[in-house]
């Protein structure tokens, strides 16, 4: 890493996951620093989380994941759900779920437990059918997985937060589940010599 950063990104960590950030004798930070050739500096007092690289790294795309990885971890995923992201086909969505709750604190708290469900059913059949990962965690819903998957994630994620039944988000999710196996299928059949395959 150089000792004169060329730039610098600064991204807001609410303080209860300062610690996560940083983690055990600081591996997370060191770890992240490693990975993307970044140097992550944390104030623990503001929440401020500071990623600048200089001229030796490969590319702003590094400094990129990095950003993502750390608004993961600030948005409530683990770091080892969160450096999912250094895959270069996974991206980070983020749903403001307060853009469905109004200023209502009762309403947005309804939401996420519909959205989390009972001992975390909604969410976890949120993830297997869309393949992605999900957290709820704030004001927000954040989505980790390659764009397809992500945007079905999403939409489910927004039908439930609009008031939309949990049985309409999941005949929708087992949908697309569904054509994404029948895809695979047809490529796999595809690919078999002409002698073997099923027709």
């Amino acid at each position: 890493m150089a000792d004169n950063p060329i730039s610098f990104q600064s991204i807001k960590v609410p303080l209860e996951r300062i610690g996560v950030l940083v983690g055990k004798e600081g591996a997370v930070k060191l770890e992240i620093e490693k990975r993307c050739s970044v140097k992550l500096d944390i104030d623990g007092e503001s929440g401020d989380a500071r990623i600048s690289f200089g001229a030796d790294s490969i590319s702003e795309g590094q400094a990129f994941k990095a950003q993502e990885v750390v608004s993961a971890i600030a948005r409530g995923f683990s770091p080892g759900r969160a450096f999912a992201l250094l895959d270069e086909n996974k991206s980070l969505s983020v749903i403001d779920l307060r853009e469905y709750a109004g200023k209502s604190e009762n309403s947005l708290a309804r939401i996420k437990s519909r959205l989390i469900g009972s001992d975390g059913k909604a969410r976890k059949l949120i993830e297997q059918l869309s393949g992605t990962e999900v957290s709820i965690f704030g004001h927000t819903a954040s989505i980790i997985g390659e764009s397809p998957k992500s945007k079905v994630a999403e939409e489910a994620i927004i039908k439930l937060a609009s008031g939309g039944t949990h049985k309409a988000a999941y005949q929708m999710l087992q949908k697309y589940r569904s054509k994404q196996k029948l895809e695979r299928l047809q490529l796999w059949e595809s690919q078999k010599p002409p002698e073997e395959r099923d027709y």
